[in-house]
């Protein structure tokens, strides 16, 4: 049969415990939400369904074609200029995904003969965009500089280094002074994936590449999302004007994929905007991210200290993992469950997110439900 080893594999996922299931989740759920990246609570607030049915009435449905056909909309203008802006770049690119973006930015800034220095701990999205791109892969040590200088000092010719700026599993930070300081060193160029640091780090939650002092430096670009902080859906690369012009030009991703929908793109424009006017709801993200942190450490699990808004417990195995979210959902807290093959180093987590809008009584609530469920 042809495609008779699907369903082999299947059977092995089922022995390992490691299969995947769809749980549609209904519009008005009960549970308390630690599990999804709405870390600034933004995406049922009222100003960005405004935007966004505001500009489905006004554009439509759909951008209707690939952004360098009709694709691009006077709004996409507009959340472009405004997001650079805001993270303190020279320019922006609007992409359908946060995915299409990293594929974007790591296959269109790597031509034969260039190298790549990964970090082993990457968002899948980095990974295949180095997987795509016509240069040479190294991958390095997790969050390890010196490890990224290493490398580039073998390699003559266009380098780039590239990492998350806060890591989506445990939530650590990359030392991106350190990894600048390293690309800079050897004459390569950085790309960083900001998906988890825009919204809650750097001032009023410009980003991670803000605090560290890199935004708009000439040999930087960032990724981000604007399906997490900001409560919508898309993707965008920040950096130099040339590089953007450079995507527009060269980037498969955005030159072949339908734009991102005028919904989309108004509802990140309203929360971009609502941001600027509320810049406390990144400190109160942290805050929270501490609080859970604290208390659960406090309970005597085993927890990674978060940088951003992402707090990891470890679970004893994959197994237990999927029991213990299971308990979990039961005693009305949703929380995320990560576990191989999607962890690199094996390690099975529970994977909770701050929000904003959480209140003390709600992270009391979902610390005394991990405790009571753990196995």
């Amino acid at each position: 049969m042809a495609f008779g080893w699907i369903d082999e594999q299947a059977q092995a996922r089922r022995r390992a415990g490691l299969v995947r299931t769809l749980r549609p989740r209904a519009a008005d759920s009960p549970l308390l939400d630690l599990a999804s990246n709405d870390y600034l609570g933004l995406a049922r607030h009222p100003e960005v369904i405004k935007g966004a049915t505001e500009a489905a009435r006004r554009w439509g449905g759909g951008s209707t074609g690939s952004r360098l056909v009709t694709g691009t909309t006077e709004l996409h203008g507009e959340l472009e200029r405004e997001l650079a802006a805001f993270c303190g770049f020279e320019a922006a690119l609007v992409f359908s995904s946060g995915y299409a973006a990293n594929l974007a930015a790591v296959t269109a800034l790597a031509p034969h003969g260039s190298l790549l220095v990964s970090d082993a701990g990457n968002h899948a999205s980095l990974i295949d965009g180095c997987r795509l791109a016509r240069g040479t892969t190294q991958v390095v040590a997790h969050a390890d500089h010196e490890a990224v200088r290493k490398a580039l000092g073998t390699h003559e010719g266009p380098a780039v280094a590239v990492s998350d700026t806060v890591f989506s599993v445990d939530g650590d930070a990359a030392p991106l002074a350190e990894l600048a300081s390293a690309c800079r060193a050897h004459g390569a160029g950085l790309v960083v994936d900001d998906a988890h640091g825009l919204g809650v780090l750097g001032s009023g939650g410009r980003g991670a590449p803000y605090a560290a002092g890199l935004a708009g430096a000439p040999d930087v670009v960032a990724t981000v999302t604007l399906s997490k902080s900001l409560g919508s859906q898309g993707g965008a690369v920040l950096g130099p004007a040339h590089v953007i012009d450079h995507l527009v030009n060269a980037a498969r991703t955005f030159i072949f994929d339908t734009g991102l929908a005028p919904a989309a793109v108004g509802a990140a424009l309203a929360a971009l905007r609502l941001l600027r006017r509320e810049p406390e709801r990144a400190e109160r993200a942290r805050t929270v991210a501490a609080d859970l942190h604290a208390r659960l450490t406090a309970e005597g699990h085993e927890t990674v200290r978060p940088d951003a808004a992402v707090v990891s417990v470890r679970a004893p195995s994959p197994e237990q993992a999927v029991r213990w979210a299971a308990d979990c959902r039961a005693a009305g807290v949703v929380v995320g469950c990560f576990r191989p093959p999607s962890v690199p180093d094996g390690i099975s987590r529970l994977r909770l997110t701050a929000r904003a809008d959480l209140t003390d009584g709600q992270v009391e609530h979902a610390v005394r439900a991990i405790g009571e469920t753990r196995p």
